[in-house]
């Protein structure tokens, strides 16, 4: 019996559709385990920036969850914002492939 939320059930063309999803996560990993130790565990913010990328991706595919994580990464700076900044659960609604900038938010935790 085939569930939805399984992977392994998927069809080769969702497997397809998702390989974009899985680099974007694969690069976060790889950042992970070698960079982020060596640069120190210091994010301003809960989840940490990468925690919040593999996150975003996760979610919302590699396209708006990179512009999402590229809005957090440029507020994680000591003039930036700092504390509890989720991934918002559902995607901006004047948000579109076209207008890219508008799946961020540029200012501001946990901002609308």
């Amino acid at each position: 019996m085939k569930h939805s939320a399984c992977e392994h059930c998927s069809t080769p063309v969702e497997g397809a559709l998702r390989l974009p999803r899985r680099f974007g996560r694969a690069l976060i990993w790889l950042y992970r385990h070698t960079l982020s130790p060596l640069v120190g565990y210091n994010c301003r913010h809960l989840p940490t920036c990468s925690v919040y990328g593999d996150e975003a991706i996760e979610r919302f595919g590699l396209w708006a969850g990179g512009w999402m994580t590229l809005a957090r990464l440029l507020r994680c700076n000591p003039f930036g914002t700092s504390g509890i900044d989720n991934v918002p659960l559902a995607a901006p609604q004047d948000a579109r492939w076209y207008l890219p900038w508008r799946y961020g938010r540029w200012r501001g935790v946990n901002a609308p």
